[in-house]
């Protein structure tokens, strides 16, 4: 997420850039998608950037930088550098094996597995503090982490922990 201190005219950005999609009847924001880095940025009128898709801090960060630069050059007015800061990290990784994942429902505090409504289990890790789909077949999938860092611990940690309670298989 990032914000500039200036009130933005979608409509003016909307004309300014052809690539972005405005459709104020169905969202509030500006969709412009950006090809390097890859991401895509929702603008709103109240200065506020939301970005998804970049593949690292690095990139977001950079997304942004270059999207007020392009906006500054399309005649849009920005004065200070947008302030910028990583709200959500979303990871994905392979542990390399299977998953006990009716065992991991029963053992593992603070998970929830309804496997009639949805195939993977859901996990809350208190260190760091990440939430986590874990599915059968060794995929997962992790969410609420601020920094690349916390999603490389907290899976390693998860990995460890589903090890230590024999909760994988191995082929």
């Amino acid at each position: 997420m990032a914000t500039v201190k200036e009130r933005l005219d979608l409509n003016l950005i909307a004309k300014l850039l052809p690539e972005a999609r405005y459709e104020p009847k169905t969202f509030p924001g500006l969709i412009l998608k950006m090809k390097r880095p890859k991401a895509t940025a929702l603008i709103f009128s109240s200065g506020r950037f939301v970005f998804a898709g970049a593949k690292s801090e690095e990139q977001a960060y950079r997304a942004v930088k270059l999207l007020a630069q392009r906006l500054r050059e399309s005649g849009v007015e920005i004065k200070d550098e947008p302030e910028a800061t990583i709200q959500n990290i979303v990871g994905t990784a392979s542990l390399g094996g299977r998953v006990k994942i009716e065992d991991a429902a029963r053992t593992l505090r603070r998970s929830l597995y309804e496997p009639e409504q949805f195939p993977g289990l859901l996990y809350e890790m208190d260190e760091p503090h990440i939430s986590f789909l874990i599915f059968s077949s060794g995929r997962v999938v992790c969410t609420g982490a601020k920094k690349e860092d916390d999603i490389y611990r907290a899976i390693t940690a998860l990995q460890n922990t589903l090890e230590e309670k024999g909760l994988m298989t191995y082929y």
